[in-house]
């Protein structure tokens, strides 16, 4: 049996469909509403990973966790959020993992954890979160949570940290990265000349599987697939929707005064600003991954093409959101 945390996300619901497809027995740990998933080898289970005790019930008959159940936020109002769920919950995971005997634990960290403000030089595995290189709060928390996780590993604990960067995927697009498909497909006008690193979900989930299964432990790696701008990812994706790609440059002038636009209507409105500080200024950054050491650990894992990643995302958010 193999336990999946997060299961409703956008990495552990695709972990998961994966992980049935393979033959495997998944019981997925989900905390208010799961996908309407019904499978002979699938046991949903309602949980919090702030609840020792839940976990202790989650991991029985457990060999495998694969731990993806993180929040996601840049916005200022979610800062206890993200420690409480972000830190805290993954050291009881790690305490639970031990307590329970658990074969091997993959933890889905972050890229952010690695301190995303640096363009002198491509980000690898060997970086880590600072004060000076770091310009989130998620940032940090993803850094403290692998803390957490070598702890566990220093008291014998096999684990293994995977570190994605922007995760593409077909999901429900009025939350998290799948938001960048929903902004393109309304023909939002607005680019940078921003670079990250995005890499396609199916190949995150792969790579995670392989991880699994290996006898690789006490390491981390990047998943990413290519560094683009987000100009060229975000008409490569109105090209396959059919829409009108941005035209109109951000500058840092432009978006400093945007994200504190934004931020006094979500104060009146009570609503998550679209941009924050810490977005508005991650837009702008040129940033490349090195994505050598995953792909010289696995050789048996290829990224997909980025293109032909947004053809079929963009194919399968027309059919869950009923598009023409």
């Amino acid at each position: 049996m193999v336990l999946v945390t997060g299961s409703s996300g956008l990495v552990g619901s695709h972990l998961i469909s994966f992980l049935l497809k393979e033959g495997g027995k998944v019981r997925a740990m989900y905390h208010s509403k799961h996908p309407e998933i019904v499978h002979q080898n699938l046991e949903w289970f309602k949980g919090d990973i702030l609840d020792v005790l839940d976990l202790e019930d989650a991991m029985k008959d457990v060999a495998q966790v694969y731990h993806c159940a993180a929040i996601v936020s840049f916005n200022p109002k979610d800062k206890e959020l993200l420690y409480k769920t972000n830190v805290e919950g993954t050291a009881n995971v790690v305490n639970a993992c031990l307590d329970g005997g658990i074969e091997k634990l993959l933890y889905v960290s972050s890229v952010a954890a690695l301190g995303r403000t640096r363009e002198d030089k491509p980000i690898d595995e060997t970086m880590t979160w600072s004060e000076a290189t770091g310009n989130s709060e998620y940032g940090k928390t993803k850094y403290l949570a692998e803390m957490e996780v070598w702890r566990g590993i220093g008291e014998g604990l096999n684990a293994v940290i995977i570190n994605p960067t922007i995760i593409l995927g077909a999901a429900d697009w009025n939350k998290g990265s799948a938001g960048i498909f929903k902004s393109v497909y309304n023909e939002f006008p607005w680019f940078t000349n921003g670079i990250s690193g995005f890499v396609d979900v199916a190949d995150v989930v792969k790579a995670m599987v392989l991880l699994m299964n290996s006898n690789i432990v006490a390491q981390r790696f990047i998943a990413n697939g290519d560094n683009v701008s987000y100009k060229d990812l975000f008409t490569m994706i109105a090209v396959a929707f059919g829409k009108k790609p941005p035209t109109k440059k951000v500058t840092k002038t432009i978006a400093e005064i945007v994200w504190r636009v934004e931020a006094i209507k979500g104060f009146i409105t009570g609503k998550k600003p679209l941009l924050t500080k810490e977005t508005a200024h991650t837009a702008q950054l040129k940033v490349h991954f090195n994505n050598g050491k995953l792909l010289k650990a696995l050789p048996a894992l290829q990224y997909t093409p980025l293109n032909i990643s947004v053809n079929r995302i963009c194919l399968e958010l027309k059919q869950i959101h009923n598009l023409k």
